[in-house]
């Protein structure tokens, strides 16, 4: 199988194997290349390309990344799924390709649990719950958003169906006896500029992508759904600080670097040392300050532990959603 090789990183810049790479064996040995299932420019992308940079100072060899977007991230994963399991080539997605989206299309072109192993997770950050301007000043935390929304007509944005986002306001309604419409969205730009026009009460998603809002305080963060605060939103205590310990509530996602489920195991080894190392690399470090992910990222062992844990989390909820597979 033939991948069309696209953006080489860093042009120039191929060192030499060091010797202690080559005494581990012949792995690498040519390029390899990393496909992201969405487009770039995106942290899929970024994290891809800043990761992938130091393994080719590291191993002396090209990593190419190949962005291959489409059918929310399936196009991509399936790609990955059919090709050589050798070692060289490899996909950087996220956590949902491989778990949500399993309920949520009736063929995904690839099996997630059959067709991959799972060689490292990196963060995807904290995505933040924001209210608008225009609803009451003392609507600061989650449980005055609550409050608040009892009995209110709340809009609230999701990037997706089946989202973290849509996941997180169902629960509010099933929980407290809200009656929030999830308005959703193909992507966070529409959702953000709706936000921003006053159509959205409040919304869930990337700092980066409603950084604007945030800092014409069009909107004011109330909760992070997250094991941790957002380093750029420190003063914005979490869900379980909030005293809310509903899993539904704190979001758990990482972006996969996943690799042809036969791929030898000292192969998958290797790129996992090479990916955690990346976190520390200097362009590592660049992009996931740029980004505010403050996480190392999992192993191969860990984020497969945690791929089970995810799957007996998550899946549930979705189908409890209702949403029909497309």
């Amino acid at each position: 199988m033939s991948i069309k090789r696209r953006a080489v990183l860093g042009a120039g810049m191929v060192l030499a194997a060091p010797s202690i790479v080559r005494a581990q064996g012949t792995w690498p040995n040519k390029p390899i290349t990393i496909v992201v299932n969405f487009p770039a420019g995106g942290l899929t992308d970024g994290i891809a390309r800043a990761f992938g940079q130091h393994v080719q100072q590291a191993t002396g060899q090209q990593v190419v990344i190949d962005n291959k977007p489409g059918a929310s991230g399936n196009i991509g994963a399936a790609l990955v799924a059919r090709a050589p399991a050798d070692g060289y080539t490899f996909l950087h997605s996220v956590s949902s390709t491989l778990v949500q989206n399993r309920v949520m299309f009736k063929q995904l072109g690839f099996d997630p649990d059959k067709d991959y192993t799972i060689v490292s997770g990196t963060s995807s950050g904290v995505l933040p719950v924001v209210v608008h301007k225009s609803t009451p000043e003392e609507v600061k935390d989650l449980r005055s958003f609550i409050a608040w929304a009892k009995g209110q007509k709340i809009n609230w944005g999701s990037w997706a169906l089946g989202s973290s986002s849509h996941i997180f306001a169902q629960r509010l309604n099933e929980k407290y006896g809200l009656s929030i419409e999830v308005v959703t969205y193909k992507g966070e730009t529409p959702m953000w500029q709706d936000m921003g026009a006053g159509q959205l009460q409040a919304a869930m998603g990337s700092p980066q992508a409603m950084n604007s809002l945030l800092v014409k305080q069009e909107v004011r963060p109330i909760v992070a759904p997250s094991k941790v605060r957002y380093v750029k939103l420190p003063d914005v205590p979490t869900s379980m600080e909030q005293g809310f310990d509903d899993p539904a509530l704190t979001v758990r996602g990482w972006l996969a670097l996943g690799a042809p489920a036969a791929t030898p195991k000292e192969i998958v080894k290797r790129m996992s040392d090479l990916w955690v190392a990346a976190a520390d690399s200097v362009p590592g470090k660049k992009m996931m300050e740029s980004f505010g992910l403050t996480e190392k990222p999992l192993n191969h062992e860990e984020v497969m532990a945690d791929y089970e844990y995810l799957k007996s989390a998550v899946i549930p909820l979705i189908v409890a959603l209702g949403i029909k597979p497309e």
